[in-house]
């Protein structure tokens, strides 16, 4: 009976002492065996492993990549303006020795170096490039944090600016910026308009004066695309070239359209002064010798004595 008892008891002891040696790694971890104080040169693979109880220490390294949020950082660019980026990193265990002898804490030592790291390239950086060229920073703010992350066997696979966060101020003079520029595109893209809608008149301008009856069709053509708008009064366009026929035709017609306001006959006495016959501006016109002629009649009306009455 003692005998079993003895038996049992040691069963339990090697019971106890197999759960206290035998352990599991996950496919995604290694382990890391400290005896008594020293590091196993390599680190224990996936599966089922052993250690020696109450002298091995097992530390388990997660080999996944971890995604860490960086906090929101406040910093000044280049071109003095005050922004709020927040940005986001992605980083993984290479050699999980020298994480758990080099390091105590990796995950925020990672963190505190990618802080520190948004903050200068923020400064490094203009404003222009944080709102347009991202990948070109992301890829500066990879490299400045891996630099001292190698040293602890991390390696960071990728880093993201997240959100630019700008004031108010700033966003109302952006805006007021944009509307500049589209204002000032549509004025560009107006005049080239223009300027290509004038050259096109000028050479029908050019077929026109080769060819007079083209502007007469022109002419007709307008005239049938105003009646078709069924309007009350009917605008007819009146050709230029006619009207420079008539002002070359009738020289004097620019003197002859003047309104004479008429005088009191002179003097019996006196003869009118007579321009040389050689000037024939100096001649008067038809218009001027009729109203001479219509006041010298009225005249010899006025002056004829009115006979007595019977």
């Amino acid at each position: 009976m003692t005998v079993l008892w003895v038996l049992v008891i040691l069963a339990g002891v090697l019971l106890v002492l197999l759960g206290l040696s035998v352990r599991v790694i996950k496919q995604f971890e290694r382990g890391v065996v400290f005896r008594l104080g020293r590091v196993e040169a390599q680190p224990r693979k996936p599966g089922l492993t052993a250690i020696r109880p109450f002298i091995d220490r097992l530390q388990k390294i997660n080999m996944q990549i971890i995604t860490m949020p960086v906090p929101a950082q406040d910093g000044i660019t280049r071109d003095n303006v005050t922004v709020r980026v927040d940005a986001v990193v992605y980083f993984r265990v290479v050699d999980p020795l020298r994480v758990a002898v080099d390091v105590q804490d990796y995950g925020s030592a990672i963190g505190q170096v990618a802080q520190t790291s948004l903050r200068s390239i923020i400064g490094k950086s203009l404003l222009d490039d944080l709102l347009c060229d991202r990948e070109r920073l992301n890829q500066g703010l990879e490299l400045m944090i891996d630099s001292p992350a190698a040293e602890w066997g991390v390696h960071i696979d990728r880093v993201e600016i997240k959100d630019v966060e700008l004031p108010e101020s700033m966003k109302r003079s952006m805006s007021r910026q944009a509307e500049a520029e589209r204002e000032r595109r549509a004025r560009v893209i107006t005049a080239d308009g223009e300027l290509q809608a004038s050259g096109k008149l000028a050479q029908a301008a050019t077929v026109m004066a080769e060819t007079p009856a083209a502007l007469q069709l022109r002419l007709l053509e307008t005239v049938v695309e105003v009646a078709a708008e069924k309007n009350s009064t009917l605008v007819l366009p009146f050709p230029v070239e006619l009207l420079r026929f008539l002002e070359n035709a009738t020289p004097a017609s620019r003197d002859s359209g003047r309104v004479h306001d008429v005088e009191p006959p002179a003097p019996a006495a006196e003869a009118p002064p007579t321009a040389p016959a050689t000037d024939p501006r100096s001649q008067p016109s038809l218009s001027e010798a009729v109203t001479e002629a219509v006041t010298d009649d009225r005249l010899a009306e006025l002056t004829e004595p009115t006979p007595a009455p019977a």
